[in-house]
């Protein structure tokens, strides 16, 4: 079992990053909320990781946190929830809301992140609470909103590919469609933006805390 990756930064992108370490690329599968706390490239990060082996693939998925990895592993263990599940879930909604959606019951929450349909919400929700007790003691980050020291604020603009274009393309990865995107992005995108705050503000806008 892999559990935890340290090294240099090669690549990011939403949904994963390539680490370096011990002259070996890692590629590492990430939620977006995990993307938004990476540093820049060729600087050192840490990952939290959980290493999955199928019959047809094997797998590395990393997390900013502990919290988010152990969060990771309680929802694949609901029936009916994969890595790529949890991945989306976790990159719609981060450690605090996950905990505070289980706690209060709010499947209509759940519902709105891509594959997520009210049985699953609601099997979530029930399942979730059971286990959310081994959370207990452990530390709950803050939102992706605070950049943390040698991190890149996501609303300062960088070079590469239209920022709109790669936000889009986030969004449909993650599962929404290309209309619902598109509108998403429209609806919060300022000149100077980067395709990270773009990111962040539409699914905020589209699951609401």
């Amino acid at each position: 079992m892999i559990g935890r990756i340290r090294g240099t930064l090669i690549e990011k992108s939403p949904g994963q990053a390539l680490v370096e370490c011990a002259g070996l690329g890692y590629e590492v599968d990430i939620p977006y909320t995990t993307f938004f706390h990476l540093p820049e490239t060729h600087q050192e990060v840490t990952l939290h990781t959980h290493f999955a082996v199928r019959e047809d693939a094997q797998s590395l998925y990393g997390f900013a946190s502990r919290l988010d990895r152990d969060l990771f592993r309680l929802l694949i263990k609901v029936n009916g929830v994969g890595p790529k599940l949890a991945v989306g879930i976790l990159s719609g909604l981060d450690a605090q809301q996950l905990i505070r959606c289980v706690e209060a019951r709010d499947a209509n929450a759940l519902v709105k992140l891509p594959g997520v349909g009210k049985k699953t919400a609601e099997r979530l929700l029930i399942e979730m609470a059971d286990r959310i007790g081994q959370l207990e003691g452990q530390f709950v980050p803050g939102s992706p909103q605070a950049t943390q020291p040698g991190q890149v604020d996501p609303a300062v603009p960088t070079q590469g590919p239209d920022p709109r274009e790669e936000a889009e393309a986030a969004l449909i990865a993650l599962g929404y469609k290309p209309q619902e995107a598109a509108k998403a992005i429209t609806k919060v995108a300022e000149d100077g933006m980067s395709s990270e705050a773009l990111i962040r503000l539409a699914l905020r806008n589209m699951i609401p805390a």
